[in-house]
């Protein structure tokens, strides 16, 4: 399939009243502001020094029910476990809350479920076992909003039950002992979007300040400051894709400086193994070099050896994990790459899945389906579900569109699910298999009546028109005012008209990525557009090109460079024209 063109938009210049107000501002920083939404000067300036009001975390309704019964298991001495995901979201946060109450001196262990064998959330058979080795309180971090049947039958085992999580709920909420969850109804907290990492450590501050105040003025308290907890908030934040904005870009922006010279010799042993310089991790690196190996191990075996990592103070212990998570990183890319291959034969051999792709397959690991799906979905800008089929029952990973919340979706076909969850861009699902049939025919109706009106082709949204005679570090050192950036809050992108190509050639193994040297007059600027060097074809004399400014370091120099997202003819340049230099390969 030839790649889809994206639709370019340009936002609307920001107006002259807007920019009197602040004549301070670099032209292109105030636009993008303006973009972002921010109008008021107050709002800007929290925006830019990283102003924000904290919350009282006892406004998250049913933490101080939380909070009161775990005092109380701290003070009896009761087995406390810390039931999580198997995501990185879900391993940070068991393993800020094992931390966190161990300080306090709590009887506390993890319990991660095994993906294969137990698949996502609460389940009956873990909450048995946990009851029959002493376990009195079960908190679930990242988990359990959508387990009715689950807390029922806690409450049968005398199990108490404290939910914290940060999905979507469903039409009935669990009944447990509390509930923490930003999105449930009557929650006053102010902000939905914390990740799960982000409601535990709301958690832990609930539990660390109720210890403090209780603590006779003579004793030591619990030894740990909530501070010390950032680097793993940071990490599954930015790792479960939530909006970086308001609380979560603080939260990220102080779990970064924590990060960046963090006492945990596993996550100093997993920066090393997978090439993040000490000092330098930021939301890129989070994003695509350590979440994954954290997340690999989910996947192929058992989060409980990224637990491991981030838990052990054991330097050697530290090494041999993660470079164990490095293998398993490098074998879940190979396993991923065969399971995009398998869906996408299938999808273009079956024209009937229209506006919502489904494949499906006997072999396709249960691990990796949610990462082909979003392949998938990225390539063909339709909501994707990749389908693990098994005997007798099957599991599902989605991925969607903005225009196709598939948490929704799912909710409408729940009477064939065994049960599902997820977000607007992401869900999970159990199901029968002989259901499969009627599921796909369901959720293609689903599909067609919501997105058969609308353009179903990506949307480029670009911040600013620039030169690149503008560009020089000066520009970049005021956008980055704007870190750290990522989901809702994404790096500035922006559009350089009418360059001349001086040089067009592909690098990397097979001629992966697109090298070009643009102009306009002033000095060559290097641009890199990833894994696109099949655009070299498309190359002509005179380009537009959209692209995010950024830093390229080598052999010790650094250097400008954009990162290309895209380029087409300039309006202002036939089209027979070639460029000065064009090689296919390098």
């Amino acid at each position: 399939m030839p790649p889809l063109p994206k639709i370019w938009k340009i936002a609307e210049p920001a107006p002259p009243a807007f920019l009197a107000q602040a004549p301070h501002l670099h032209r292109i920083l105030a636009q993008i502001l303006f973009n972002r939404g921010l109008r008021d000067p107050a709002a800007i300036e929290s925006f830019l020094q990283g102003i924000t009001l904290v919350k009282n975390p006892y406004n998250l309704k049913g933490l101080p029910e939380a909070v009161t019964r775990i005092r109380r298991a701290l003070r009896q001495g009761e087995r406390i476990a810390v039931y999580g995901d198997f995501d990185a979201d879900g391993v940070t946060a068991t393993t800020l809350l094992v931390q966190t109450l161990r300080a306090c001196g709590g009887q506390v262990e993890p319990y991660i479920p095994h993906r294969v064998d137990e698949g996502y959330g609460l389940n009956n058979r873990a909450l048995t076992f946990l009851r029959q080795q002493g376990f009195a309180l079960v908190i679930t971090v990242d988990c359990g909003i959508r387990s009715v049947a689950e807390a029922e039958h806690a409450r049968a085992l005398g199990l108490d039950l404290i939910i914290t999580d940060h999905h979507h709920v469903g039409a009935e909420l669990p009944d447990a002992l509390a509930v923490i969850n930003p999105r449930q109804p009557g929650c006053r907290y102010g902000f939905s979007g914390l990740a799960g990492v982000g409601v535990a450590y709301r958690v832990a501050q609930g539990i660390l300040r109720a210890v403090s105040a209780n603590q006779p003025r003579d004793s030591r308290g619990p030894g740990l400051d909530e501070s010390d907890l950032l680097d793993l908030v940071a990490l599954g934040t930015v790792a479960d894709i939530v909006p970086l904005l308001q609380e979560n870009r603080e939260l990220v922006r102080q779990g970064l400086v924590r990060l960046n010279r963090t006492p945990r010799v596993g996550l100093q042993a997993l920066m090393q193994q997978a090439g993040v310089t000490a000092g330098q991790a930021d939301t890129t690196a989070i994003g695509f070099r350590l979440a994954p190996r954290i997340n690999a191990a989910g996947r192929l075996q058992s989060a409980m050896l990224a637990y491991q990592l981030l838990s052990t103070q054991d330097q050697a212990e530290a090494t041999a994990l993660a470079s164990q998570l490095g293998q398993l990183n490098t074998k879940r890319q190979e396993l991923t790459e065969q399971t995009v291959q398998a869906a996408r034969r299938q999808i273009e051999a079956n024209p009937g899945n229209g506006l919502l792709l489904l494949a499906e397959g006997d072999d396709f690991l249960h691990g990796v389906v949610g990462l082909a799906a979003g392949k998938l979905t990225e390539e063909y800008y339709r909501p994707t579900i990749v389908i693990e089929r098994g005997p007798d029952f099957s599991h599902g990973s989605a991925r969607s569109i903005p225009a196709f919340h598939i948490t929704r979706a799912l909710d409408r076909v729940a009477h064939l699910l065994e049960r599902h969850g997820g977000h607007e861009a992401a869900a999970g699902f159990k199901i029968r298999t002989e259901r499969l049939p009627q599921f796909r025919e369901e959720m293609q109706a689903v599909a067609a009546a919501e997105l058969s009106q609308q353009t179903l082709l990506p949307l480029l949204e670009i911040d600013a028109v620039v030169r690149l005679s503008d560009l020089d570090f000066g520009l970049l050192g005021i956008l980055q005012q704007l870190e750290p950036c990522g989901q809702d809050n994404r790096s500035p992108v922006l559009l350089a008209r009418n360059c001349k190509v001086l040089e067009a050639r592909t690098v990397g193994g097979e001629g992966a990525h697109l090298k070009l040297i643009l102009s306009d007059g002033g000095p060559p600027r290097d641009a890199i557009a990833f894994r696109q060097g099949h655009w070299l074809s498309r190359v002509r004399q005179r380009m537009d090109v959209v692209f995010a400014l950024e830093t390229n370091e080598y052999n010790g120099n650094r250097r400008l460079q954009l990162n290309v997202h895209d380029l087409k003819l300039s309006d202002e340049a036939p089209d027979s024209y070639q460029p000065a230099l064009l090689l296919a390969g390098a």
